[in-house]
């Protein structure tokens, strides 16, 4: 169908004059649409966040800059949040006609931002609160699509040029303060260049952030490093969470932002140069440096999950790994967790960890290879399925010097210092010159038997680690949302008394876990070594260490006559050996709880064929006899009480 040129053109005058006339009223009217703007913002201020919002001056400066003066948000009966003197802005008319906020230019002159808290008091509680109705808690929130709408409008708010000048951001926390002055920022033509001065309670640095950035093309790659000499410190983090971290350099790329179908996708990569972290659950007082990381990310959102995908890959020094992480809500809450190293040299392992967090590796040399695998899951609503498998395959693999820790020590005669609460306590031989030192075939089988069933039932089996009891380790941990429950097998626990600390630290887990898979796996001690050097060295009592001591502390006997009950009182004090003592009333006699313990241990030990009738047969109660007796409590009545009481027994006798 053909339409004469007059009518076209007729057409598109009309669109025209209609065009026009839109741009004249919005022109006429655009300063009573800002006042009805701000005092839209004003009153959801008030009533939503309880706070004071005013503008001195505001006003249009042509068609699409807005200028404001005075710009102030001050929370009820708290510190001022935002101040800020001058703001110059414009917004992209075009996408505002269809119903999108894009910001064009920005100036900020002379402003800051401030978070204040006083005793318990935060200038900042307010905008914290999620005010959601019913119909929207109701609603299952997809996550892709809320992802990307949320990152898509604050891209568009982040303006395509910008200069910002003496803007500070302010942290005041009961007195402990820090202070981010941005003396410039300029974004011009997608590329970003600031100077920022830190002031924090014991550093003063200058800063730089210097890239590309392309808020509308969803684009950026940016480097963050100092300007003066030294590492960056991070400040804040000292006063209020006792970690001292550092770092030469950062750098962030963002290479993608889409949505495809329901899903979101974030791709790029950031990596950091020379990381220093101190905190004393992580190393106790040593530095952990991490000399090269890179992060190659993947973000998946979906309607049901959030991940980090497999193709995503991590770099520490010279250790390559794919990490895959998973939080999924279709039909039940499940976490997955998954990491692949794929095959690498072991040297390389050893000298990419961490300096500061694996002190007892430094100097271990060691040929061959490997590759290691890691499957978590668990299910919230079905937490019995909890999956926890564990995988690493050599190939030809052999230490051939070792470090601090050196593991072919345990096959000798050393001395062992035990360290408790930092303060090393005296030197106990362990070996044949020690008078109190037992092999092993001359300790109680009764002994031996009770300790594996209380200690590490499965002990000559296992290769160090028994993978039921880290799920059930994990298990109750989540449940306590805290580290309420360990697994540990008497390697581990062999592993931490002779060449660790007690210390309960990040570093001191990751070492002891590493050095019993050396030990385990490379049969550098037969399991008989590995038992007997325990039974002579760990604690048994106050200043009591291996069962030499502790038979004669308790019962003044050797290890080899101890009866089936004492050997069932010693396994059950393993755990808390300074406080046995506890356990006994004031008549010197087991505490009914105690006497329950050990009959539930010896039925166990009945059920599984390590105990049988005639091993308890004419047993009395145990009784202490040696030194720990004088530990104990116990009353000592008056004469007159005794024979009272002696006179109640013999009538009731008698009855």
């Amino acid at each position: 169908m053909n339409f004469p040129k007059q009518k076209i053109f007729t057409v598109l005058k009309i669109l025209v004059v209609i065009v026009l006339l839109l741009g004249i009223g919005l022109y006429s009217f655009r300063n009573s649409l800002l006042k009805q703007a701000i005092a839209k913002v004003t009153h959801k201020m008030a009533v939503d966040y309880n706070s004071d919002f005013s503008i001195k001056e505001a006003s249009f400066n042509g068609l699409s800059s807005i200028k404001l003066t005075d710009v102030a948000l001050v929370p009820k009966n708290a510190d001022t949040l935002l101040r800020i003197k001058n703001i110059e802005t414009s917004v992209s008319l075009s996408s505002l006609l269809i119903g999108d906020v894009q910001v064009g230019t920005l100036k900020i002159n002379n402003g800051y931002i401030q978070l204040v808290k006083k005793g318990k008091i935060r200038n900042f509680d307010a905008f914290l609160k999620r005010n959601r109705d019913d119909s929207e808690k109701s609603e299952k929130r997809k996550y892709g699509a809320f992802a990307y709408r949320i990152i898509s409008q604050l891209l568009n708010l982040v303006p395509t040029d910008m200069n910002l000048e003496n803007f500070q951001f302010k942290i005041d926390d009961n007195g402990k303060k820090t202070n981010i002055a941005v003396n410039k920022l300029v974004l011009s033509n997608k590329q970003l260049e600031t100077n920022i001065h830190v002031v924090a309670k014991d550093f003063d640095q200058r800063w730089n952030l210097k890239g590309f950035a392309d808020p509308r093309n969803q684009k950026a790659d940016i480097r963050f490093f100092n300007l003066d000499t030294g590492a960056i410190r991070v400040p804040y983090l000292d006063e209020r969470y006792n970690l001292k971290a550092s770092f030469d350099s950062i750098r962030l790329n963002v290479e993608n932002i889409d949505k495809s179908g329901s899903e979101f996708h974030l791709d790029g990569f950031t990596s950091i140069v020379n990381l220093k972290i101190n905190h004393p659950k992580i190393a106790g007082k040593e530095d952990v440096i991490i000399k090269n990381a890179r992060f190659d990310y993947r973000f998946l959102l979906g309607d049901n999950f959030i991940s980090i995908d497999s193709t995503s890959t991590m770099q520490l020094n010279k250790i390559k790994l794919r990490p895959y992480i998973s939080y999924d809500t279709e039909k039940d809450t499940v976490y997955t967790l998954k990491v692949d190293i794929p095959k690498m040299k072991a040297q390389d392992f050893i000298v990419s960890l961490p300096d500061g967090l694996f002190t007892h590796f430094q100097g271990m040399q060691a040929t061959g290879n490997f590759d290691y695998k890691l499957d978590f899951k668990f299910n919230k609503n079905k937490p019995n399925t909890l999956v926890f498998d564990s995988k690493l395959k050599k190939e030809d693999l052999r230490i051939t010097k070792y470090g601090e820790a050196d593991l072919n020590k345990l096959n000798g005669e050393f001395v062992y210092r035990a360290i408790i609460q930092n303060v090393l306590q005296r030197p106990v031989l362990v070996g044949n010159a020690n008078p109190n030192y037992t092999p092993l075939d001359q300790i109680s089988p009764y002994l031996r038997k009770c300790v594996l069933t209380t200690e590490d039932p499965s002990f000559f089996s296992h290769r160090g680690f028994i993978n039921e009891a880290f799920k059930q380790s994990i298990l109750k941990n989540i449940r306590t949302k805290k580290f309420s429950r360990g697994a540990s097998t008497i390697s581990m626990q062999l592993i931490k008394n002779v060449f660790l600390t007690r210390e309960k630290t990040l570093s001191r887990k990751l070492e002891e876990i590493l050095l019993v898979y050396i030990l385990e796996n490379n049969r550098i001690v037969s399991k008989e070594r590995m038992l007997e050097v325990y039974f002579n060295i760990i604690e048994w009592g106050p200043n009591v260490y291996g069962i030499g001591e502790a038979s004669h502390f308790y019962f003044q006997k050797s290890p080899s006559t101890l009866n089936v009950d004492e050997c069932l009182f010693l396994a059950t004090i393993i755990p808390k050996p300074r406080k046995f003592m506890y356990q006994f009333n004031d008549e010197g006699n087991l505490k009914d709880y105690a006497i329950k313990n050990q009959k539930f241990l010896k039925n166990l030990m009945f059920r599984r064929g390590l105990l049988v009738p005639e091993d308890t047969t004419g047993i009395l109660p145990v009784y202490i006899s040696g030194n720990a007796r004088s530990l104990i409590k116990i009353k000592v009545p008056d004469s007159t009480a005794v024979k009272s009481d002696s006179l109640v027994v013999d009538d009731e006798f008698d009855l």
